[in-house]
């Protein structure tokens, strides 16, 4: 199992396998059997397939040139390697406008019976504010960063464990996605993951070393433009953006390119392996995720600064990762 890297608003599967997310008081389900076959699922909500599969006609142009990528801003943070800033060339490509919705995959599962990861491991990650008191309190702490709760059965489709589902969030970012699973959905739509350069190139929306994707200013006239944590973190959120967990996508203004939600919301993944250039020794296949998430907030990482990175296991998943796709300009 690949290292994971720590990051406040991620968790790593490695060191939680044994016994990860077995409640004492038996809440919650053993091995993976949440008792719900792929065929007795309510997919009712999922998108048309034919529709979804054609995403990449919707897709950004993002135009072929060069951009200044990372940041000298005082509150980087530089064992992520932000900085220097560089001149990096990037080939044009499209980007999807926003991430993948639970709706679009689910038309997805429909279509292939695909099986995800976190459905393999039999649990996942879940904020515990998310959470009824007895799974929270049966679920297990992953170390170093107690506000997480590895959950039995919690998965795509039921993202905070059995009796949850996403019926009603059809149009929320889908979450508890691995590497493999968002890669397996990019190879359904003909489309792949963004390298971290495109991300970036793209978040920025046209402006040079702003600090965030709408300029330098988190509320510009008061106004929120992402979807990340308000009050004390963890413990209250005061909920001034209007969301504890995911927001539907399109739920904030688009940037200077028409991307939404690319702070904030939540982690998406890019393809690229993890490196700050400097020496490092990691095991395993860890990856950039770009974005922030609903849990960032300034006491703790401020990761919603479009030049901020973070990297997670391959094989992890939570709550709070998703993922757009990207092409290749034809």
């Amino acid at each position: 199992m690949a290292e994971s890297v720590g990051s406040c608003c991620a968790a790593g599967r490695a060191g939680m396998e044994a016994g990860a997310a077995r409640g004492a008081d038996g809440i919650g389900v053993a091995d993976g059997a949440d008792g719900i076959g792929a065929a007795e699922r309510d997919l009712s909500f999922a998108a048309p397939a034919e529709e979804v599969r054609a995403r990449a006609e919707r897709a950004v142009l993002i135009e072929a040139g060069s951009f200044r990528m990372g940041t000298e801003d005082p509150d980087r943070n530089r064992a992520d390697g932000e900085s220097p800033v560089r001149s990096v060339d990037v080939p044009a490509f499209r980007i999807d406008p926003a991430c993948v919705t639970n709706a679009e995959f689910a038309a997805f599962v429909a279509e292939t019976g695909y099986v995800t990861e976190a459905e393999e491991f039999g649990w996942s990650f879940v904020f515990g504010a998310l959470l009824e008191r007895e799974v929270r309190r049966a679920s297990p702490k992953p170390p170093g960063t107690p506000w997480w709760r590895a959950v039995d059965g919690a998965r795509w489709d039921a993202p905070e464990g059995p009796g949850s589902t996403v019926t009603d969030r059809g149009d929320h970012p889908v979450v508890h996605v691995s590497l493999r699973d968002a890669e397996a959905f990019a190879g359904w739509c003909g489309m792949r993951l963004p390298r971290e350069a495109e991300w970036e190139k793209a978040a920025r929306g046209g402006l040079d070393q702003a600090r965030y994707a709408w300029g330098d200013e988190l509320t510009p006239g008061g106004e929120h433009r992402c979807n990340i944590w308000q009050g004390a973190f963890p413990v209250r959120n005061t909920l001034e953006d209007g969301f504890l967990g995911t927001a539907p996508v399109r739920s904030f203004p688009p940037n200077g390119f028409g991307l939404y939600e690319v702070a904030g919301n939540v982690w998406e993944w890019c393809s690229d392996r993890w490196t700050t250039g400097q020496a490092q020794s990691l095991d395993g296949d860890v990856r950039v995720m770009r974005g922030g998430s609903y849990l960032c907030h300034d006491s703790y990482c401020n990761r919603y600064r479009v030049a901020a990175r973070s990297s997670t296991a391959a094989e992890d998943a939570s709550g709070n990762k998703g993922f757009r796709l990207a092409v290749d300009a034809a």
